[in-house]
């Protein structure tokens, strides 16, 4: 993707994307795994960052000399997190422009396992506040001083249609991304005089990812039913709309939440 000629200058410089170094949080499988290859192939260097699949994120960079590298840091542990800046500074000799974060605490969607209402404690809520907000202000931070460095930067959050249509209970996972965009909100809001955009992509239900592996394929097949396009998103479609917001395309989008689910939820 690069900008069209024809467009205005924007405000503040936005690096096209094979000029650009991105952190994928939790990149190493599933929907990071498809936001680290959608990257690749659009010629982006990504800092594929894993927790406990080593092996996964190495072979995953391999095939990219110069242009991935496997780093593992726990992003709600702020010194891992600062090591990881440092390693892809060391690594690519440019500062990260663009953060992704989608790191995901251990969870399983599948609604018939969840705690319910009655029965679910606080420490399940705190753990997925700590992956999803604690990890965001994390990284969000670290990556501060190479964002005022450049001129510009780009967050991009990873959220759910969940709390717009909570048809599964979901409570801990749901409080968390709720959270997370009130933090993409006022973050845009106090970031933006700073050239950062920090922007929320929420998805759905996808087909399949390791954390949707334990969904009953009826499922799927009754949200497909109830989408206008009459299929569940998949992983490598969702990450074609992270490309947009890392891109110059998305320049004078900041604070916003897009739903990407086939329609199935009007934000």
């Amino acid at each position: 993707m690069t900008t069209p000629s024809s467009a205005p200058a924007p405000s503040q410089s936005i690096p096209a994307l094979a000029d650009q170094v991105v952190l994928v949080t939790g990149g190493a499988r599933g929907l990071g795994r498809a936001i680290t290859e959608a990257l690749l192939r659009e010629g982006a260097r990504v800092v594929i960052n894993h927790l406990t699949s080593a092996d996964a994120a190495r072979d995953l960079a391999a095939p990219h000399p110069g242009r991935a590298v496997a780093v593992r840091a726990d992003v709600r542990d702020r010194s891992e997190v600062e090591a990881l800046f440092e390693a892809a500074q060391a690594e690519f000799d440019a500062p990260i422009s663009t953060v992704v974060n989608n790191a995901l605490s251990g969870f399983s969607f599948d609604g018939d396992a969840r705690a319910k209402a009655h029965e679910i404690d606080y420490d399940a809520f705190s753990a997925q506040f700590s992956s999803a907000v604690q990890g965001a202000l994390n990284t969000i931070q670290a990556a501060l001083p190479g964002f005022d460095r450049a001129g510009s930067g780009r967050v991009i959050n990873i959220g759910t249609n969940l709390f717009q249509h909570p048809v599964v209970p979901y409570h801990d996972y749901t409080a968390a991304k709720a959270a997370l965009l009130s933090l993409t909100r006022t973050f845009a809001a106090d970031l933006g005089p700073r050239g950062v955009t920090v922007n929320m992509l929420s998805g759905g239900l996808l087909r399949t990812t390791d954390a949707s592996s334990a969904t009953p394929e009826a499922v799927f097949d009754a949200i497909a039913a109830s989408t206008p396009l009459q299929s569940v998103t998949t992983p490598t479609e969702f990450a074609d709309a992270v490309l947009f917001f890392a891109s110059p395309w998305s320049r004078a989008i900041t604070g916003q939440n897009l739903v990407v689910d086939g329609g199935l939820v009007k934000d």
